[in-house]
């Protein structure tokens, strides 16, 4: 929360000093070092090039900057930063994940069965997310774990593997996550477990929001 508050809709544009490439069919059909990073409430930033740096049809002008225009992000096969691939989106330089070793309590039901109840857990803190607890699958008691087919990415913590609660004949479909190669800063919950309270009765010992007063 801005004070004041910031005037929308706001566009913040601001240099992105990495070189970017988009391949398609292998040639690097975007290919600039003056790009700018946009961004736009409610959206993930977007880059922005120099038009003479795009050889394609797909690309729009960009309205606050002459010059600069913005490339779908399907239109080309590969986007890099460098030489390192970019998946979904552009990650933004303002998001953070911090993973702190914590004594905040989790404690996890399903079908009338405590599966967790302990204190060994990792806060997760990540930018405009609520926080989240994980712990070791170790903790898991009364049920197992068994590994689902279902796979989502998040630009910021990796890819996440999903896994089925079993209770006896009681199956809870993707109950929990974890990250089994978690990228640099959520290194810390490697393995770790978290939990879908939409699919299992949970309590987590985490503060509540703040509300803020403005002073005059």
């Amino acid at each position: 929360m801005f004070f004041p508050p910031v005037p929308g809709p706001v566009t913040y544009v601001e240099p992105f000093r990495r070189r970017v490439r988009g391949l398609l069919a292998g040639t690097a059909v975007v290919d600039s070092d003056a790009v700018l990073l946009v961004h736009r409430p409610d959206q993930p930033p977007a880059y922005a090039f120099p038009d003479a740096d795009v050889d394609l049809d797909a690309k729009a002008s960009l309205p606050d900057v002459n010059g600069y225009v913005i490339v779908p992000w399907d239109a080309v096969d590969a986007w890099l930063e460098e030489e390192e691939p970019v998946l979904m989106h552009p990650r933004n330089p303002y998001h953070r994940v911090d993973c702190l070793q914590s004594r905040r309590r989790l404690q996890v039901e399903a079908g009338g069965v405590v599966v967790v109840d302990t204190v060994q857990t990792v806060a997760v803190y990540e930018t405009a997310l609520e926080p989240r607890l994980y712990v070791s699958p170790q903790l898991v008691m009364g049920g197992g774990l068994e590994s689902s087919p279902t796979r989502t990415y998040c630009r910021y913590k990796g890819e996440a593997s999903y896994w089925n609660l079993v209770i006896g004949h009681l199956v809870v479909a993707d109950a929990a996550w974890s990250y089994e190669r978690p990228l640099a800063e959520s290194a810390p919950i490697l393995g770790l477990v978290s939990f879908d309270e939409t699919r299992v009765s949970m309590a987590m010992d985490l503060p509540g929001p703040v509300a803020l007063t403005r002073s005059l």
